[in-house]
């Protein structure tokens, strides 16, 4: 593709752990332009606060969904219509939905339909529906782990630079 897309990424809090939060925005970011970052859910809950901070740093835009009846996800619907207003009053070249949910599989289909690039991302437990109707799908507890991995190789290797001596022993040690 000669250009970059522009994206929207609409983010399901209640579905998904803000600890992702940097692999959901780089992978976003390495496919395009993020023109939307929306995040629904109820802000009033307790289990919603660990995204406070998150949302302020990454300029995100919080969209708030009281849950009316108990069941009933009110979220999911607030990201849904928002969608296909983007889909209608835009001109985004794609879409990256984040949730483990099989909610938004019609969601995704009907994107694709209208020819728009449909990333989908959530974690290994996300129903075969919602994955298989994604343009592309990433699962984040696989990326968010490997991320995770690298960042301590990372810090082990800088270790290793301010001993000298360890290092040392450690290539004698392969030598020997």
């Amino acid at each position: 593709m000669n250009q970059e897309m522009k994206l929207a990424v609409l983010i399901d809090a209640e579905n998904i752990s803000s600890k992702y939060i940097d692999v959901i925005l780089s992978e976003a970011n390495n496919l395009g332009d993020v023109i939307y970052k929306r995040i629904y859910g109820n802000w009033t809950t307790p289990q919603m606060a660990s995204w406070r901070n998150t949302i302020l740093d990454n300029a995100i835009q919080p969209v708030q969904q009281y849950s009316n009846t108990i069941r009933k996800n009110s979220s999911d619907s607030a990201l849904i219509i928002d969608t296909m207003d983007l889909l209608y009053q835009s001109n985004l070249d794609g879409f990256c939905i984040v949730s483990s949910d099989s909610d938004f599989t019609r969601l995704a289909s009907r994107l694709r339909e209208s020819q728009k690039y449909v990333l989908g991302m959530g974690e290994s437990k996300t129903p075969r529906s919602f994955i298989s109707a994604c343009n592309k799908f990433l699962y984040l507890d696989v990326l968010w782990e490997e991320a995770e991995e690298h960042e301590s190789e990372v810090q082990e290797n800088e270790g290793h630079d301010e001993t000298p001596s360890q290092e040392t022993a450690s290539h004698k040690a392969e030598k020997g």
